[in-house]
């Protein structure tokens, strides 16, 4: 697997000190579980964490800080009793873990879906599904959006991007997918805002978009 893109070197330090919010934290965790370069960067800065903390003086912790703790770790429940992702290959063994929603038609040739998280987020997580030849309309974000793809490709004016490769679109980035021949592309998505699609036939769709 040959990974071109990936999530910039200020995304990857705000995850390795734990600024990024649940549904950020996803999107590029499952990056990471494929990408030895990233997955390398961040335990380094983690050790460098690690290391100023042990120079720091020693801090009276509250008596329910283990409580916490634990009850932090404990927040994702078991998979719901027979859930099956046959159907996306490449998905983290950690994601799993959330609940899912069921696939619902968002356009033609393009499903979605939504992960619940166990924690209140500002950023939407989904699976997005699109069969080969698929092309998306020219569009925008009024806000940050990561994509990690898991299996199949697409590409648009910044590349490729096949299974592992991490895209993210923003106000200032403006493209138009199109899903690679072969297979059905899934994308794990971290989102927040809306999609803003343009020209004269985004106009007219953008009251229909549910992304």
């Amino acid at each position: 697997m040959t990974i071109r893109h990936h999530p910039s070197d200020d995304m990857l330090q705000a995850y390795a000190a734990g600024t990024l919010d649940e549904g950020q934290r996803i999107a590029v965790a499952t990056h990471m579980r494929t990408c030895a370069r990233c997955s390398g960067w961040v335990s380094a800065l983690e050790q460098v964490g690690a290391c100023m903390l042990e120079r720091l003086p020693p801090t009276a912790m509250s008596m329910d800080a283990l409580d916490r703790v634990l009850g932090r770790l404990s927040a994702l429940p078991p998979p719901p009793a027979g859930a099956i992702f046959d159907d996306v290959p490449g998905l983290p063994a950690f994601v799993r873990r959330y609940r899912f929603g069921q696939w619902t038609w968002v356009g033609p040739g393009v499903h979605l879906r939504p992960i619940e998280l166990p924690v209140d987020s500002p950023t939407r997580v989904f699976l997005l599904k699109a069969v080969p030849g698929t092309r998306m309309l020219q569009h925008s974000h009024t806000d940050l959006e990561l994509t990690c793809v898991l299996s199949g490709a697409f590409r648009h004016q910044g590349g490729y991007f096949g299974p592992g490769d991490f895209d993210l679109g923003d106000e200032d980035v403006e493209h138009q997918p199109l899903v690679e021949p072969g297979e059905d592309c899934i994308c794990l998505v971290a989102m927040q805002g809306k999609l803003r699609l343009s020209g004269l036939l985004g106009r007219l769709m953008q009251p229909f978009v549910r992304l």
